[in-house]
């Protein structure tokens, strides 16, 4: 069964947990906005279905709710920022907010991150750079569910990336995808549904294909985009995420990466410190006047927009469903599973919150 809620009402629940676990009011409303971003933006995966994973993480001790951000290395146009075992909800929108800064006086800004956590949708931290005519970039690493290209050993995350690129009259390009097949939280909702999952998004233990939700749960892995012929593709994506994200900053790489269940433990061997971010704002005017820019932007869109589709489909912008989907669901309210408003009331009630 499927329940409604209110935008409003989800924002002030999640909003009182993330106070109930010691947050700051300002890091709570903040990461509160992150997280419903993605429900707004119809990527229920990574929403407020994730809030019980980020109290479970608090619990374990894994997440420090009162985090010193800061930057501990630079150069004008760079940083690199310790997250100090913060919320990545928090730390990763404070780091890109540095970018921001870095490349309105540098005319570029990149930052890398360690000692963070899972971030929310890649998508929103890009999109910061909308409103300064920038353009923003974001990814992060994450817990080792993927196998590289004919590999049984799961060493890499889901690794997205985001880019979101400002136009003019035509709404912006927003791109945010991971480097796999599907992402994970696809397969969370799968298992919420009891449903299997297409062909080409996990294989079993013993490589061999798979449709099964739980197949990663059962020692399988996720695999590459790129599919049968291409996964080197969705491979080389991940790998360069990982290394911006996590070799770069300090991070954990590869199979270090803690995991974002609060039941598995992180290695004990840890090669840096947390999870990994890296994100990039680049002025227009850097490169060419803005409004020049964005008048060949909203070209550039609407010529791709018009090609001739093949029957019964529509060629779309990257952007166009999740910008849709966001206007319907701050009037309409966000679907949520069973599943999830049971996780919620259980939060809920832990710290005396109603839903």
């Amino acid at each position: 069964m499927t329940h409604i809620l209110p935008y409003n009402q989800l924002f002030t629940f999640t909003e009182a947990v993330f106070l109930s676990i010691g947050c700051p009011a300002e890091d709570a409303t903040l990461a509160t906005e992150v997280l419903l971003s993605a429900d707004l933006r119809g990527i229920d995966s990574h929403g407020v279905a994730r809030l019980i994973g980020y109290v479970r993480l608090w619990e374990a001790g894994r997440i420090n709710a009162t985090p010193r951000v800061g930057i501990v290395h630079e150069t004008p146009s760079t940083a690199v920022v310790d997250g100090d075992g913060g919320l990545g909800l928090v730390v990763a929108p404070k780091a890109m907010t540095i970018a921001l800064e870095k490349a309105r006086v540098a005319g570029t800004g990149w930052v890398s991150v360690k000692n963070s956590n899972h971030f929310g949708i890649a998508g929103y931290h890009a999109m910061k750079a909308l409103a300064h005519d920038m353009i923003g970039m974001a990814m992060t690493n994450a817990s080792p569910l993927v196998a590289p290209t004919y590999s049984l050993d799961r060493l890499l995350g889901t690794n997205p990336i985001a880019v979101a690129i400002p136009a003019g009259e035509q709404p912006d390009f927003v791109a945010d995808f991971a480097t796999t097949t599907a992402a994970n939280g696809k397969l969370e909702i799968a298992q919420r549904k009891q449903i299997p999952v297409p062909e080409g998004w996990v294989q079993n233990a013993d490589g061999s294909s798979s449709t099964d939700a739980n197949a990663v749960k059962n020692g399988g892995a996720l695999l590459p985009l790129g599919g049968e012929t291409g996964s080197h593709k969705g491979y080389c994506l991940g790998s360069i995420v990982d290394i911006f994200s996590a070799v770069l900053s300090g991070a954990n790489y590869g199979p270090w990466v803690p995991p974002f269940v609060a039941f598995l433990q992180p290695p004990a061997d840890p090669v840096g410190q947390g999870i990994g971010h890296f994100f990039g704002a680049m002025r227009v005017d850097a490169f060419r006047p803005a409004a020049e820019f964005k008048a060949h932007m909203d070209n550039w869109i609407s010529t791709f927009r018009g090609a001739q589709a093949v029957e019964g489909k529509q060629v779309i912008i990257p952007g166009d469903p999740e910008r849709v989907m966001a206007q319907q669901r701050l009037l309409d309210g966000i679907p949520l599973l069973d599943p999830v408003i049971q996780d919620l009331e259980s939060v809920g009630k832990k710290f005396g919150v109603a839903l």
